[in-house]
Parts: C-alpha cells; structure tokens; sequence
C-alpha cells in the first residue's frame, strides 16, 4: 500500500466519512409516529459531521488483510453509534454539561434531557443489533468475538469505567497515574477496538493483533493528549466545542500537569512508539502510518 500525499489522505478521510454517514442515515431511518422524536435525536448526533477516526480505523486496519469492505463498514458504524452514544451521554448536565458539539447544539439542547438519555440507550443497542446481523458477517463466531470484544472495551472496564474515574474529579486529586489510566479507558479503549475488530474480520494472525494492540495502546493516549492540548492552545469556531473547560473548572488533565511543551513532547514520544508497532506490517501499514501524523497535526 503506497503512502499517500497529505490532499489525497484527507479525500480518504473524508471518503470514509462519508461512507461510514451513508450506512449511518440508512441503519437510523427517519419514523413517524411517537418514536419520532427519538430517531430524529439519533440522527441528529450520529449524521453530524465528524471525523469518523475510529470508524477510519476498523476500515484501513481491515483492509491490510483484504477483509470484506461490507463487514468492515458495517462494523464501523456500529462503533461510531457506540461513540455517539457516549458523545451524548458525556454532553448532559450531570456530566460535562456541554451545550454544542461537532458545530451543533447537543442532543439535550435541540431535545430535552429525556430523549437524549434514551437516544444514547437507544445507540448503544443498535449498534449490538448490528454487530449481530449476519450481514456484518456470515461467521457466527466472527459475530460473537466483535460483539465480545466491543462489549469489553465499551463497558465498566474500557469507555464507561473511564468516564467514571473522570466523574470521581472532587472526591479523590489526580495525578498522572489516575489521568493515564482514565483515558486509556475513556479514549483508548474504543481507538483499540477499532483497530482489533479490523484485525479480527480480516483474520490477523496473534503477532499482528499483538502490533495493532500496541498501535492503538499508544495512539490512544497520543489522541487523547493532543485533544487537551487543542483544549487548551485550539479556535472553538474551528473544533466546534467550548474549549479550555478543564481550566476553568480547575480540572486537572495532561496539559495542566505538564504544561503545554511538555505534553507536545509526549505526544511526539508516544506517535513514535506506535509508528514502531506497525514495522512487523510493512508497507502494508502506510496508512495507519499516516494517521499518526494526522493526530500530531491536531495541535500544531
């Protein structure tokens, strides 16, 4: 697979987007009747314009092992509800208590709080019914082990058990130990799955699952550093969220315990390390590769 240039890695990006959004609008289809306005707060956080990086990820990690571009896609937009679903969740009062997102007002300012609960609940099992149609994939077992494994790393022990340790802020100080591990869950564990349920449709062999664990392993905490550095250093017209939140509120994350610099440097420690991750691949993983610069970008 040849590198590409950075104008034909963002049409790429962008063409994955825009597939993993086509699957999304037919999967949540508009209803009549009193569900109404319970689809209509599912599509309106799921059809947002986003960067669909993890849903990016399920389909490049795939596709270095030939994997079907159907499951694949499928898979992806099952993850990318799951991300919703968290995204909406995150945004109410008794959360972040965000009032916009992805350059729009948040499911509980364009509803109400109820709906945006149930729109997340009601995400979080689609994306479960999805996984487990036989046209994400013939092999039952294949159905079983993404379901498993997004199960894991979206639970207690992955995405909500990093959300909580976020939660538990006043009741217990940070260091950045606690804020590692908060985010390895919180970010890293669906940027992990989306990199292993490629691996797992396109039937990687235990090393090559091993390298993509570690990929994403320090991926995930180089994303979620650079996003506390566009927190802190970003334009909210350009990202489309209030942004230097944490700093009001006196929250502690990796930009406010090691300062802006050195939180660069980690980032650039980290990419470094995951680029190694990928040299068992080969040119195979030249996009992944270049993913790692398109999350450095994000603070520069």
């Amino acid at each position: 697979m040849d590198m590409l240039g950075d104008a034909e890695f963002a049409r790429r990006l962008t063409e994955v987007a825009d597939k993993v959004t086509v699957a999304l609008d037919q999967l949540i289809p508009p209803a009549q009747g009193p569900e109404a306005d319970l689809m209509r707060a599912m599509r309106h956080s799921a059809l947002a314009n986003g960067k669909r990086m993890r849903p990016f990820y399920v389909i490049e990690a795939g596709a270095m092992f030939d994997a079907p571009e159907k499951s694949l896609l499928r898979t992806a937009a099952a993850l990318e509800c799951v991300h919703c679903y968290s995204l909406v969740h995150d945004d109410l009062p008794c959360m972040d208590d965000d009032d916009f997102r992805r350059g729009q007002p948040t499911v509980h300012k364009a509803f109400n709080e109820a709906t945006a609960v149930l729109a997340g609940d009601a995400l979080l099992t689609l994306a479960f019914k999805i996984l487990s149609s036989r046209e994400t994939h013939a092999d039952p077992h294949i159905r079983l082990r993404l379901i498993e494994r997004l199960a894991d790393n979206a639970g207690a022990l992955g995405m909500v058990g990093g959300q909580m340790i976020d939660m538990l802020e006043h009741d217990s100080p940070r260091d950045l130990n606690t804020i590692t591990r908060m985010q390895r869950l919180k970010t890293g564990a669906l940027i992990s799955y989306s990199v292993e349920a490629g691996a797992i449709i396109g039937g990687a062999n235990e090393a090559e699952r091993n390298a993509l664990h570690g990929f994403a392993h320090d991926l995930g905490l180089a994303f979620q550093i650079s996003d506390d550095l566009l927190d802190a250093t970003g334009n909210e017209a350009e990202v489309g969220k209030p942004l230097r939140k944490d700093e009001d509120a006196g929250k502690a994350n990796f930009v406010t315990l090691l300062g802006v610099e050195a939180a660069k440097e980690r980032v650039q420690m980290l990419a470094s390390q995951a680029r190694t991750h990928l040299a068992i691949f080969r040119n195979r993983a030249n996009i992944l590769l270049q993913s790692v610069d398109f999350v450095l970008d994000r603070n520069r």
